[in-house]
């Protein structure tokens, strides 16, 4: 799998920056590069969402990019076109270092950094405020919460659970758990994933997960009524545990968990 990614990655013709980690990986970058000279010193850097990468986001990276702002897609380590084992990270402290090396990265290049998370990416977002909040001038939190819909995902048997305790006993960076739900979306995307390893599924619980106390950025946080996964409810429970004081919660009419109405951009483009 890895050497079809790399080639992939090669015959990937469309803008995009490749950053290398400091354990000798590439993660793949996308970019949406503005239109106009007047390019804004701000720039966006979008996260994805679990079994996804960063070329779906392009419904965003686009018009933020017609209206001026330098807009980056980051493909985590194991996803889309990064290098990396599938659906696998072996811990937080390499998840969160992955990030703070991408963000600095553009900090080199832009005065201001935002941070646009979906989904996964919220939690990836507050990871990153947590691992360099000098480095966050903001930050957009979309269909994210604690805690997700009761039933909405499928329950697992005892001998299932067991399996996958021993094959990553034994395996850390096997793939043994399979992501389903219904509604989701990529599944005629071959960059999606839809395995993921045990170890990677542990650490990505955004339940225990705090923000700084400290922070004083603006912070949107934003769901849709027909959200699948999360309730309103939920989201504005985190949108309660945001300490900032610069802060703005935002249903979006019509709007599911990964699929978004054309309209459900202007919130961010003309705010």
């Amino acid at each position: 799998m890895e050497s079809k990614i790399v080639k992939l990655r090669e015959e990937f013709s469309e803008p995009h920056n490749l950053i290398s980690t400091s354990d000798g990986l590439t993660l793949f970058l996308r970019v949406w590069e503005p239109e106009s000279a007047n390019t804004k010193q701000t720039a966006v850097l979008i996260l994805h969402g679990i079994t996804a990468h960063s070329g779906p986001y392009g419904m965003i990276g686009k018009p933020l990019s017609r209206q001026g702002y330098p807009t980056f897609g980051l493909d985590l380590r194991g996803h889309g076109l990064s290098d990396g084992n599938r659906g696998d990270c072996p811990n937080l402290e390499r998840f969160a270092l992955d990030l703070k090396e991408v963000i600095e990265s553009l900090k080199s290049k832009y005065d201001k950094l935002v941070l646009f998370g979906h989904s996964l990416g919220v939690l990836s977002s507050i990871v990153a405020i947590n691992t360099c909040p000098e480095s966050i001038d903001g930050a957009i939190l979309l269909s994210g919460a604690r805690e997700t819909r009761p039933g909405v995902m499928p329950s697992l048997s005892i001998g299932t659970k067991l399996r996958i305790l021993f094959n990553s006993i034994i395996s850390p960076s096997k793939q043994v758990i399979e992501y389903y739900r219904e509604g989701m979306t990529g599944l005629d995307d071959p960059l999606f994933n839809f395995r993921y390893t045990l170890r990677f599924r542990r650490l990505v619980n955004l339940r225990d997960l705090v923000f700084p106390s400290g922070l004083d950025i603006p912070v949107l946080v934003a769901v849709g009524d027909s959200d699948e996964l999360f309730s309103v409810e939920s989201a504005r429970e985190l949108f309660d545990d945001v300490p900032s004081t610069n802060k703005e919660f935002h249903v979006i009419p019509g709007a599911k968990h990964a699929v978004f109405p054309d309209e459900s951009w202007s919130i961010l483009l003309n705010g």
